[in-house]
């Protein structure tokens, strides 16, 4: 059995634009999620994870004229709409970047040890780290939300 093909439609005029995908089997979401878990290291580096995100803004920025042209044949929102969320995400992808570079999000505690704290405190600490890779289900809604690219 095939995969069925997922096709862009013009909504302005209901009209199949091309097929920009195939249904996912239950194999080809294995290999995604295995292909995504194969990065996690690479990812953990912070400094790495941020030029990531950087990377995907500055593309982003680099394709709006297409970017935007294509989003509003498929939704029909209108260039001004689009353009300021493809802005709008780029920014929040900046944004994101800082965040990993600072690394507050890992929430790290450090509780030194206390041998006069009755019982005796020891050397704790703990931060967040990852436990896997996540599905992301994306605003239809916002076709160029931060969460779609």
């Amino acid at each position: 059995m095939s995969a069925a093909a997922v096709w862009s439609v013009d909504p302005r005029s209901g009209k199949r634009r091309e097929q920009v995908a195939t249904e996912a089997t239950a194999a080809d979401v294995d290999r995604a999620v295995r292909a995504a878990h194969a990065t996690r290291e690479s990812l953990a580096d912070r400094a790495v994870r941020a030029a990531f995100l950087r990377a995907a803004a500055d593309l982003l920025d680099a394709s709006a004229e297409e970017v935007v042209a294509t989003a509003d044949a498929e939704t029909a929102l209108g260039a001004p709409r689009l353009t300021g969320e493809l802005a709008r995400t780029s920014a929040q992808l900046r944004a994101f970047a800082e965040v990993v570079e600072d690394g507050g999000y890992l929430d790290v505690r450090v509780d030194l040890p206390d041998p006069t704290a009755v019982p005796p405190r020891p050397d704790l600490r703990r931060w967040k780290i990852p436990l896997g890779v996540v599905a992301v289900y994306a605003a239809s809604n916002f076709p160029l939300a931060f969460s779609v690219p």
